[in-house]
């Protein structure tokens, strides 16, 4: 990674940053996920229905609506640092909550404040990773996020595996083990500092520049900050704010960006992948352990995002991701057509989709949206597309389980798969490239003037 980098940056201090931050992801991965192997043993426990079972999954995800929008309403007022530092607590208290809850009701209620937390981190994190980043390297750190929350993703498999035969109460004790990183998120985020974007909005433009010397040399760090003032002391624009021509722009393209990364499925694959596999003929224990190989795949393929999205660019990755899903989902869905829906090819057409993603689409969402949107009103602009991608998320993971046995496989596969079609197709028409361009100049780019349709370059 060194190799490629300017010598002025200190790299060693941006990681420590980026991978602060970056573990709420973690955090993240893995809330939304320890549900997935508890699921059949909830559905034991509690005599769970279909719609039941899918608000067991979704409900997390409900209180990640309302997460994400506190979170987008309030860090420009109380900064990301605290912002993050009151989320890592809920976390604990909610991981707590959720494993010692004696009825199906409590259960619901503690995922979803757990869901507040997770909404939270969601648009904090790559708020502080896009912040403290060079431009140089701000996709990769970017994908540090998308990489931790899929770490989080696999522990929470491994950890379903181990405990899948310790007896009635084994669900219970996946969820108390979210405790323990959780903590250790707010032991180092607490030693890590405020955003030099956010101590100038504070008025602290020393602290800011003493930062931003940290990150990167004295001449760089003098630009920089004198960039960010730059960017906030335009008393038109400030008055404007969000209702602003290149602001909405970006916001509408960011709004369509998260509503078609979930209603393409990604959720709803790692939710219930034991149950497609499930009802693809495999057994309980070999549909757990199939759940690592889907967990082992997207961190292995995410670690390819790390090395190609500031090399190839966002938009190129989005569309090829975008197409390989759908030719996955495809795939899939000729094998339902034609009564093939079972074993290894199931699981390699899955494996496939997800690749697609977690090289691609998944890291890039994280890394560009936070990216599109002005110094000035980055955490209320931001609350939008994570707010409506928590939206569309619950909705599908809440209706999966009926449409997947009721409605059909091939009908449910084929929606997804036109879904990522619509997503490569939007990507294609409008979404800009960012790569390598100071936030500060893709600002600039939205707000030099009404130039409808002109989204594919920076």
């Amino acid at each position: 990674m060194s190799e490629t980098l300017p010598r002025s940056i200190h790299l060693r201090y941006v990681l420590f940053l980026g991978c602060t931050a970056a573990l709420g992801g973690l955090l993240f991965g893995f809330d939304v996920a320890i549900i997935t192997g508890a699921g059949p043993f909830l559905t034991r426990h509690f005599a769970l229905s279909d719609i039941s079972l899918g608000w067991a999954f979704s409900s997390l995800l409900f209180g990640c609506v309302l997460g994400s929008f506190l979170a987008g309403r309030y860090t420009d007022r109380f900064g990301r640092k605290r912002m993050l530092v009151w989320v890592a607590m809920l976390f604990a208290v909610t991981s707590l909550a959720t494993a010692l809850a004696p009825s199906f009701m409590l259960f619901i209620t503690a995922r979803f404040l757990g869901g507040i937390a997770v909404g939270g981190v969601s648009l904090l994190s790559p708020i502080y990773v896009a912040e403290v980043s060079p431009p140089s390297i701000r996709g990769r750190m970017g994908t540090f996020y998308q990489m931790s929350i899929i770490t989080g993703i696999v522990i929470s498999y491994c950890i379903n595996y181990l405990l899948r035969d310790t007896g009635p109460d084994n669900w219970r004790w996946m969820f108390l083990t979210g405790a323990v990183p959780s903590v250790l998120f707010l032991l180092l985020i607490a030693l890590a500092p405020e955003t030099p974007r956010y101590l100038v909005i504070a008025g602290k433009r020393r602290e800011a520049f003493q930062l931003l010397e940290r990150i990167e040399s004295e001449e760089g760090a003098r630009r920089e900050l004198e960039a960010i003032v730059e960017s906030l002391t335009d008393e038109r624009r400030s008055r404007e704010g969000l209702s602003r021509p290149g602001v909405r722009r970006a916001l509408g393209i960011s709004a369509c960006l998260a509503i078609l990364i979930h209603i393409s499925g990604i959720n709803t694959i790692i939710d219930y992948a034991p149950a497609i596999f499930l009802s693809a003929g495999w057994k309980v224990d070999g549909a757990l352990i199939s759940t690592f190989f889907v967990g082992l795949t997207q961190f292995l393929f995410t670690l390819v995002a790390f090395w190609v999205i500031d090399r190839y660019g966002r938009k190129p990755l989005y569309i090829v991701g975008s197409l390989g899903m759908m030719a996955s989902l495809a795939g899939l869905l000729v094998a339902a057509l034609t009564g093939q829906f079972y074993g290894l090819l199931v699981l390699a057409l899955i494996l496939a989709y997800l690749a697609f993603f977690a090289a691609c689409v998944g890291p890039v969402f994280w890394t560009l949206v936070p990216e599109i949107f002005p110094n000035d009103v980055r955490g209320a602009a931001m609350s939008l597309p994570v707010l409506l991608q928590w939206v569309a998320n619950a909705v599908v993971v809440l209706l999966f389980p009926y449409a997947f046995h009721q409605i059909g496989k091939a009908f449910t596969l084929g929606f997804l798969a036109v879904m990522c079609l619509a997503q490569a197709l939007f990507t294609a028409r409008f979404v800009p490239e960012t790569k390598n361009k100071p936030l500060e100049e893709i600002e600039e780019y939205w707000t030099a003037g009404d130039r409808a349709g002109d989204f594919t370059q920076v």
